[in-house]
């Protein structure tokens, strides 16, 4: 197979990154790639075309070895702690040195890519790839420059990936052996350790969740987006399990993107990637038609099981529950053509209540908004994670804690005040439980949750009347075409009403605990936003 046919190498890895006497292959189609990670053994053929690879050791993000540099950039706007941890200048500069004498002499793959749709908040993007797929997974997951485009392509941030590289934490100053670094002022990120592919894209999420608030005046987001008839934006917020990928894929609408995206000051909404990256696991073609479609030449299985004639057996988590798929957003067809929408109107948050408390739809007020905003609530249930066995509470700031590094409320406020300009409306939609907790209620059914976000994407919630939640103080609507009523009143559905006061007062009580933290920073609108409860 010959290599580099379409492309010319533009640039030295020597004198850009250090990297000496590498075989660098730049810009490889993803057939390439394809062909090359089966002929290295490190990975099959699926049945549907897809390549199918194993990520190693780690199947998952590891929040734990994730650093900032700590710098003149960072010092005073980055919310230090457990989340953003601080980074030696030095100690990175030693790493990195590190890194590069392992790549050097290597054969390396070499990316030119790019995040944000929208042109004004282009973000140029140089990666290089010790594994062929992950070079692969940056080709689906951001965004493709025009082969015009690459004869003067000028890097503004860099990725620099060695999943096998390990680091030494004495010398190194890193936590263990792998790390997921974010340098600032060198506009590096790099990554060792680990062949997880979705750090190399959460750590461009990262950054951009820094730059845009604090250079563009932009509201990152970690949402997924789609864009109606009419012109009108929804937004869909969630953690993991909500529904965010479902909920946002509708057919009457135009999908900008599943996961991550920016709200400008032009009073647009901007898809970050160019792919996406769904879980599969117990994925069928029934539930999850897109995604499952989705999948095939081009498209990448993460650590999920396969026989020995392609056949993916979805429901297999022996390696993860984090089965996962990586592929461009071409592969869907209602696709939003430049991934840019226009004036939003409705926000939803998602959240999988597992206490059976929450309403299945309720609108918030701006206080409640940034409230629950700051909050990110869902909950975890038996079988998430090891040594869960009952439903607990999850709170993940900003629906996405992990990859903000600013303090939450500097989001929240940034939310609140494009919901005024915008004049937006703010759902709290909750496809958890009903009629009880988990073990004793039901899910909620999908098709009278996607009918409660329908209409009020219609517009047709705006004429009826509404009932406050005793605890929560919520606004609940009384009736909703195409739902039952009794689906809307949470309390209503409960046989037993002074075990659902009881619950609802636990879960009030979680939200409290958990928001001390963030009261110091919030202004009283956000803390009259707060449930009530004696």
């Amino acid at each position: 197979m010959e290599l580099n046919s379409q492309f010319t190498k533009t640039f030295s890895l020597e004198k850009e990154f250090g990297i000496k006497n590498a075989k660098m292959h730049y810009q490889l189609s993803p057939e390439e790639l394809h062909e090359i990670s089966i002929n290295k053994g490190q990975g099959v053929e699926a049945n549907s075309g897809a390549l199918a690879i194993n990520t190693g050791k780690f199947t998952g993000r590891a929040p734990k070895d994730r650093f900032i540099v700590k710098d003149e950039i960072t010092k005073d706007d980055v919310w230090w702690g457990k989340v953003n941890m601080p980074f030696d200048p030095d100690k990175f500069d030693n790493l990195y040195n590190k890194v590069i004498d392992y790549l050097s002499g290597k054969e390396l793959f070499v990316r030119d890519s790019y995040v944000c749709a929208d042109k004004n908040y282009r973000t140029n993007i140089r990666v290089v790839n010790e594994h062929p797929w992950s070079n692969l997974f940056c080709y689906n997951m951001f965004l493709r420059p025009d082969n015009s485009e690459l004869a003067n392509f000028t890097p503004d941030w860099k990725i620099v990936n060695a999943p096998d590289f390990q680091a030494d934490p004495e010398i190194d100053g890193t936590r263990s052996k792998n790390f997921a670094i974010l340098n600032f002022t060198k506009k590096i990120a790099l990554i060792g350790g680990t062949g997880y592919t979705g750090e190399m894209k959460k750590g461009i999420f990262s950054a951009l969740n820094f730059i845009l608030p604090t250079q563009k005046n932009t509201l990152p987001m970690h949402c997924s987006a789609n864009v109606g008839e009419d012109g009108d934006t929804a937004i869909f917020f969630g953690l993991s399990g909500t529904g965010k990928t479902t909920l946002s894929a509708d057919p009457s609408r135009k999908l900008i993107g599943d996961d991550e995206h920016g709200w400008t000051k032009e009073n647009t909404v901007f898809n970050f990637e160019g792919g996406c990256y769904a879980k599969v696991i117990d994925l069928t073609e029934e539930k999850e038609p897109d995604i499952y479609r989705a999948i095939k030449k081009g498209a990448i299985l993460e650590n999920v099981i396969i026989d020995d004639k392609g056949n993916v057996d979805f429901e297999d988590d022996s390696i993860t529950q984090n089965t996962r798929v990586s592929y461009p957003i071409h592969h869907i067809d209602n696709v939003q053509p430049n991934l840019v929408g226009e004036n939003p109107k409705n926000i939803f948050f998602l959240t999988a209540d597992a206490f059976g408390v929450l309403p299945p739809i309720s609108k918030l007020t701006p206080g409640q908004a940034a409230y629950h905003f700051i909050s990110g609530y869902t909950a975890k249930v038996a079988g998430t994670e090891a040594g869960i066995n009952e439903p607990v509470p999850s709170f993940s700031a900003c629906f996405g804690a992990p990859f903000m590094p600013l303090h939450p409320t500097r989001y929240a406020e940034m939310l609140s005040d494009k919901m005024r300009e915008a004049g937006v409306n703010v759902w709290l939609i909750n496809t958890g439980w009903t009629g009880g907790p988990y073990g004793t209620g039901n899910r909620m059914k999908l098709k009278y949750t996607r009918a409660m976000i329908n209409e009020a994407l219609l517009g047709n919630l705006k004429n009826v009347d509404f009932e406050q939640h005793e605890i929560f103080g919520l606004h609940m609507p009384k009736e909703c075409p195409n739902v039952p009523l009794e689906v809307l009143n949470p309390k209503k559905t409960w046989k037993d009403k002074d075990a659902y006061d009881a619950k609802a007062k636990h879960l009030a009580k979680s939200f409290k605990d958990n928001f001390e933290k963030f009261e110091a920073y919030a202004n009283d609108e956000i803390m009259a936003g707060a449930p009530k409860f004696e």
